[in-house]
């Protein structure tokens, strides 16, 4: 069965693109000449829907005005329809600025109707907007509830209580006849539904019953999907030159929850993405602020993707104010789906770990970020070498499979051997030091002209502490007394 969210976001907000403005100052948008949104102490000051310019000017002087702009609140209608299609597939727009999203197969994924309807008001605080939520088995009363005010029902009868309860004025379908209804005392959906159908018919049409069928269940309903473009660029202008980090991520998140929403919709993963921060146009223009976040393994948890960006701001340097935000997904790949495994990894699962790495790269910078590398030389001090953990290392199979037939390695390898003295023709470290291992010869360094011949040991004290030492012949060359010995590592 479908189950539907409408998320109703008022025209005010919209315009002026600010939450909660009903409660800061008189605002009031015109549409040609005409007033069709006000703040609530705009209404208080005797300001109404449909009122002229002039009469407004009298009533509130000092009301802040604004110019309904059709292109801007329809853009931002389809940023948030964008950001939703990460909680289902099946996303569409409905008049009077409402999104409507068919959850009937997502609340097992997201824990039920109420944290789903969580996530949902996150997702729309996050665009800088609030919005009016309501649930409902068909999409066209979903969407009366929600102009009406919050109203969450789960169940047909339910549905249809509530909305024999709404004002007839929410039913775009019945607008033109409403003088008539009201001179007929019909107030309400239920008294609506109540009058001869035929009747209706013949006076007010057909549109206006299949839409009333349509919030009552009672008639199929057609929708036509937001679908998800091909790749990933947003720009958005910011309200003033902003130069604090605090700030501009506020901003960026806008931008990171549009593209969680875009990742969802086309099943893909992220491995690389591009903030730029754009400055100071003209005659003083300066070159954009680039931040590029590099992902360890590929991701699309926007939290996570937040957290990484954060830290970035945080460490970077701003040569001057920025005035805009452009935001792109500069490689992807397919989803991989998540395994889901009966007991939890030690330690956390892998992705955990990978998040953990481009938490630290993000913070402290790829260069201090390392993981070792090996290679192909049998000297310790020239058998590993560091990269960053964003590079990806050389093939290891074959050098797991010889380094499974070597002899047993120190977990800790001195950076420069320290030298032993001998006693007794014994080499001693805190003691003289006995041989538990047969001769390891490694000899190697020729090609590069500094030969290299040296015989490993482990060896242990009185205390049983266990070092790996060595004995280096001089020249390359073994044989009479040109050795030395040297400690070059310690067990655990």
């Amino acid at each position: 069965m479908s189950l539907w969210i409408a998320v109703h976001l008022p025209l005010l907000q919209l315009e002026v693109f600010r939450p909660n403005w009903d409660d800061e100052i008189a605002a009031v948008v015109f549409h040609q000449d005409r007033v069709s949104a006000l703040s609530a102490p705009a209404r208080a000051q005797g300001v109404a829907e449909g009122m002229r310019r002039g009469s407004v000017q009298l009533l509130s002087p000092r009301a802040s005005t604004h110019e309904r702009d059709i292109a801007r609140e329809s853009s931002l209608l389809n940023d948030t329809a964008l950001a939703l299609l990460q909680y289902t597939p099946q996303v569409t727009l409905a008049e009077h600025d409402c999104v409507l999203l068919d959850v009937g197969a997502s609340l097992r994924l997201f824990g039920g109707i109420r944290a789903l309807c969580r996530k949902v008001r996150t997702s729309i605080a996050r665009l800088g907007l609030s919005a009016t939520l309501s649930c409902g088995v068909s999409a066209t009363g979903a969407w009366l509830l929600a102009r009406f005010g919050y109203v969450r029902t789960l169940g047909l009868a339910s549905l249809q209580r509530r909305l024999d309860r709404l004002p007839v004025v929410l039913l775009s379908a019945a607008l033109p006849h409403l003088e008539w209804l009201h001179g007929l005392g019909c107030e309400q959906l239920g008294e609506l539904r109540r009058l001869p159908r035929a009747g209706l018919q013949r006076r007010c049409g057909k549109p206006m019953l299949e839409m009333l069928d349509r919030a009552y269940g009672q008639r199929p309903e057609l929708h036509r999907w937001i679908s998800a473009p091909p790749s990933f660029r947003m720009r958005l202008e910011l309200p003033d030159r902003i130069d604090q980090a605090e700030l501009l991520e506020r901003h960026a998140q806008r931008l990171m929850t549009q593209l969680a929403g875009w990742l969802a919709a086309r099943q893909l993963a992220l491995e690389q993405l591009r903030l730029l921060l754009e400055h100071e146009r003209g005659r003083q223009a300066i070159a954009p602020t680039e931040i590029v976040l590099s992902l360890a393994a590929p991701t699309w948890q926007e939290d996570h993707l937040l957290l990484l960006l954060r830290e970035k701001l945080a460490r970077g340097q701003l040569g001057a104010p920025a005035i805009a935000l452009v935001l792109t997904a500069e490689r992807v790949q397919a989803r991989t789906p998540v395994s889901e495994t009966l007991f939890p990894e030690p330690g956390g699962s892998v992705d955990d770990q990978r998040r953990l790495v481009e938490l630290l790269v993000a913070r402290l910078g790829a260069e201090h970020v390392l993981q070792a590398a090996p290679q192909a030389d049998h000297r310790p001090e020239t058998s590993n070498r560091w990269l960053s953990v964003l590079q990806r290392p050389p093939s290891q199979n074959a050098l797991n499979a010889a380094a499974a037939q070597l002899p047993p390695r120190p977990l800790w390898l001195l950076d420069t051997p320290l030298p032993l003295a001998l006693h007794d023709e014994r080499p001693v470290y805190r003691g003289a030091l006995t041989m538990a291992s047969p001769v390891e010869r490694i000899e190697a360094g020729w090609w590069e002209g500094q030969p290299v011949t040296r015989d490993y040991y482990t060896a242990h004290d009185a205390r049983h502490v266990y070092y790996w030492i060595f004995r280096q012949w001089r020249a390359g060359q073994a044989g009479g007394d040109a050795a030395q010995w040297f400690l070059h590592g310690l067990f655990g």
